[in-house]
């Protein structure tokens, strides 16, 4: 079988939801199983609905009505009758945002973020399950949410995996076209979880997995793996090849293209992932696979945004030894900070972290308690793999280097 998983970029408008067409004719659809993310930005548009539920702004309503308006103008121009049956779905599932929120009793941020954001995941592949029926491609609908099991560590889950993989086997017939929801799992209790942002790659990676898959391919609007995002770097290359070690290494420092966790299911069974492009669905893209190297080989540029570094040292000049790191990294895990970088020496101690979930504030109280701190915020990080000279050298040009960072194979630094 294989797994197709289009994001939010290629299902946008009722073009590129005929375009998803177009690419599923072009390359076959035969066992195939499609994970689809939520349209376009709604997503963010759901995170604005959240901030106005809990700061009881008076946009709240129209806020979820914009996203509603959206959907409806995909609607319009996807199905010429209106009295479709997806219609009266489309505004089944907007009834049930609502109900949530009016019934809602939890003031737990991450709970309500996980049951709301998830409507996104359900009209999107809701939608497109409906036109491609309409136009021939019957297929069948799934609801992730009853084969993907986790925890209740709400925005982050982690996955059951014996119990997911038999729900998988279990309700995946593979011989026909199906459509489901990425992103999205639920925990014992059935509420809705999410597999952290961009979560719908590797929500493809689970079911290829589960189902021994053939491959995965991401569909995505470039022509594949680039060894630089050219929203932030000039003249970035596309990667033909990569192996899974490298790819995760890429990942792991934040290559925006792959999600960290899509490619250890795949490594540990060997199924290759294919990135290729939704505009140019023939062409080869790239390969990820074991032991294929990268190529070619070329330094490859990852930036991460909006990073702080913290810095560290004893109150009393004492040396920063294991009982201290310990306690840092103790107060690092309760306050959910994703650390990119440490560097420390005899008397100080630095990090760089990202703070996803809005602790920052509790965490610099906590260690002001026991060390001196600094903080700077809104810094860049910075990760060259395979680096030359000159790429370091114009990396550098025009910034402010707060901390850099030198292995055999990468270099990393945090500037301002």
């Amino acid at each position: 079988m294989k797994v197709y998983k289009f994001g939010g970029a290629s299902v946008k408008d009722a073009d590129g939801v005929k375009n998803l067409v177009h690419v599923l004719n072009t390359v076959g659809y035969k066992d195939t199983l499609v994970v689809i993310s939520a349209m376009g930005k709604t997503t963010n548009a759901l995170e604005d609905v959240i901030k106005n539920y809990f700061q009881k702004d008076p946009a709240f309503q129209s806020s979820i009505q914009e996203v509603k308006k959206y959907h409806n103008s995909i609607l319009l121009d996807l199905f010429e009758d209106d009295s479709h049956e997806i219609f009266e779905k489309v505004d089944g599932l907007f009834n049930e945002l609502k109900g949530f929120f009016d019934r809602n009793k939890s003031p737990d941020y991450n709970y309500v973020y996980d049951q709301t954001i998830s409507y996104g995941e359900l009209l999107s592949t809701t939608i497109v399950s409906a036109y491609l029926n309409q136009v021939g491609l019957t297929n069948t609908w799934l609801d992730v949410r009853e084969m993907i099991k986790t925890d209740n560590y709400y925005r982050r889950a982690n996955v059951d995996w014996e119990l997911t993989g038999n729900l998988i086997r279990e309700k995946v017939n593979p011989n026909v076209l199906n459509i489901t929801q990425g992103f999205l799992g639920s925990d014992p209790n059935n509420f809705t979880t999410t597999l952290g942002r961009e979560g719908s790659d590797y929500t493809a990676a689970i079911i290829a997995y589960c189902l021994n898959g053939e491959s995965v391919t991401i569909w995505k609007d470039v022509p594949g793996v680039l060894n630089a995002d050219p929203r932030y770097f000039e003249n970035a290359q596309q990667l033909n090849k990569i192996s899974y070690t490298e790819a995760i290494e890429l990942a792991f420092y934040g290559a925006s293209v792959i999600h960290p966790k899509t490619l250890q299911p795949l490594q540990g069974k060997e199924i290759p992932l294919l990135v290729r492009s939704f505009l140019k669905p023939t062409d080869p893209g790239t390969t990820v696979g074991r032991g294929i190297g990268l190529e070619p080989e070329v330094p490859c540029f990852i930036v991460k945004k909006n990073q702080i570094l913290i810095s560290l040292s004893s109150l009393d000049f004492s040396y920063i030894v294991e009982e201290n790191i310990s306690e840092i990294f103790r107060h690092l895990s309760t306050y959910k900070m994703k650390v990119d970088v440490i560097q420390n020496s005899a008397i100080s101690f630095s990090v760089c972290v990202d703070d996803i979930y809005n602790n920052i504030d509790q965490l610099l109280q906590h260690l002001k308690a026991k060390f001196k701190v600094s903080c700077t915020k809104d810094v860049a990080l910075y990760t060259i793999r395979h680096y030359s000279d000159a790429a370091i050298k114009q990396m550098e040009s025009d910034k402010e280097v707060l901390l850099k960072q030198l292995t055999q194979q990468t270099v990393q630094m945090v500037t301002k």
